[in-house]
């Protein structure tokens, strides 16, 4: 047997380290394979090299970005020899931008790329497979998203406001006229925001600005000072002509311009509307998110005798379309303002048979007084830390059917082989192409107690 070497490495007397490769030298590189998270993987003397914008297969010229170790982090800057399934960027920013990272891998690579990361964790980490694989859910790979975060920094020297998204591997700010992602209604406010900004009296007090599509478009304004009435009047303007509405921020919480502006998104399929504010979790894709919510209830089979669980419920996005099918639903979340906002929607669609609780869901939840009483099935859609604690109580509460919605494979494999030592069996799963055009994985598991 090999004798296992599990001591401490010393520099040999006498000797050097290797020196660190520097920032900003460029490198030709064999691209051999891809990482989990979409960038091309290569091998240089020693050094793994990590590129974003690369496709298996293909001589690149790199540029580096950061090294630390053995590893280097770079990004496309030549394409020497391209793939054959290298497509042209959708979007003019894509190399400079850091919002996408995969436009120039195809939609079908893309959702292929995620379902290999997501079998691969869960047999990496749980030594685990479904029964049955499900296909991907997909929706439109552009113009999905319908919430964005524009960043904004006023450079003092140049007496210059700087408006746009975030570069890749960087604090820079890329000025960005059209984004492809973004959903219709969201374009015309883009391309006109950074000129109404500029004209303001004090634009060194604009924080960032974020922008939201549902039954209405809104655009919130985080301020870092008092703005004046001029400034105000300008965004109102701006707001009413792109017809949106004025959402504004200071240290305290968003509040509306003008009093009693509803903000909201439907669930058509339920004949549900599902209020929010700028600030709460709303998941930034609707078609997936539809067809997400008809695969739950389709893959939970939810019964018209039956109390449910529904874990970090936000807004009610489950529980509300369940309580239309269940005798009860428990829904229990960690902020308190979206227990109120989800009580406040059932209220509103005229479901009495579901109850919201607030609670820590990092802590033990069997001496909980809502949970009392057992639970037929249980739905789970946590953070991407995952969900230890609460998996660990499933078999306790009496569950013998867990839908679990992760947007974290690898918190998902952990708290899979939780269920696993509980008696549940992987019934089901596949992955939920919510963010296209980057390697973001959301994925759904079906857990059924044997």
């Amino acid at each position: 047997m090999a004798k296992k070497d599990g001591g401490l490495r010393f520099q040999p007397s006498g000797g050097s380290r290797a020196p660190q490769v520097p920032v900003g030298k460029k490198q030709k590189l064999s691209i051999e394979r891809l990482a989990n998270d979409g960038r091309g993987i290569a091998f240089v003397e020693g050094r793994t090299w990590f590129v974003s914008g690369a496709l298996a297969g293909e001589q690149i010229e790199a540029r580096v970005l950061g090294a630390h170790g053995k590893v280097v982090e770079a990004r496309v800057e030549r394409i020497l020899n391209a793939s054959a399934e290298r497509r042209a960027e959708p979007c003019a920013h894509a190399n400079v931008c850091g919002g996408c990272s995969l436009q120039h891998m195809p939609a079908a690579a893309q959702v292929a790329l995620k379902q290999r990361m997501l079998a691969e964790q869960l047999s990496r980490l749980a030594n685990l497979e479904p029964q049955e694989w499900a296909a991907p859910l997909i929706g439109p790979e552009l113009a999905y998203r319908r919430r964005a975060r524009i960043a904004v920094r006023w450079d003092n020297k140049a007496k210059r406001l700087d408006v746009g998204f975030r570069a890749a591997a960087s604090q820079d700010i890329i000025a960005i006229s059209a984004c492809p992602v973004l959903v219709q209604p969201l374009q015309p406010i883009l391309r006109a925001l950074p000129q109404v900004l500029r004209e303001l009296d004090k634009p060194q007090a604009i924080g960032h600005v974020e922008l939201f599509s549902g039954t209405l478009s809104a655009v919130l304004i985080r301020h870092t000072a008092a703005l004046g009435e001029a400034d105000l009047a300008r965004l109102h303007a701006f707001c009413e002509a792109q017809q949106a509405q004025l959402w504004l921020q200071g240290i305290a919480e968003p509040q509306p311009f003008q009093a009693e502006q509803p903000l909201s998104y439907r669930l058509d399929a339920y004949g549900l509307e599902l209020g929010y504010q700028p600030g709460d979790f709303v998941q930034v894709n609707p078609a997936v998110n539809d067809a997400m919510v008809a695969q739950a209830l389709q893959w939970l089979a939810p019964q018209a005798d039956e109390r449910v669980l529904d874990l970090f419920c936000g807004l009610g996005n489950f529980a509300l379309p369940l309580a239309q099918r269940v005798r009860e639903v428990v829904a229990v979340e960690g902020v308190q303002v979206m227990v109120e906002r989800a009580a406040l929607n059932a209220a509103s669609n005229g479901l009495s048979n579901v109850h919201f609780f607030q609670a820590d869901l990092s802590n033990p939840l069997a001496e909980a007084s809502w949970a009392q009483g057992g639970f037929s099935a249980a739905l789970l859609d946590p953070p991407r830390d995952g969900a230890l604690q609460a998996v660990r109580q499933m078999a306790a509460l009496g569950v013998s059917r867990v839908l679990y919605v992760s947007c974290n494979p690898t918190t998902l494999a952990r708290d899979s082989a939780e269920l696993l030592a509980q008696g549940y069996r992987l019934e089901r799963a596949g992955i939920l192409d919510m963010f296209p055009q980057t390697a973001h994985v959301e994925a759904m598991a079906l857990f059924v107690r044997q």
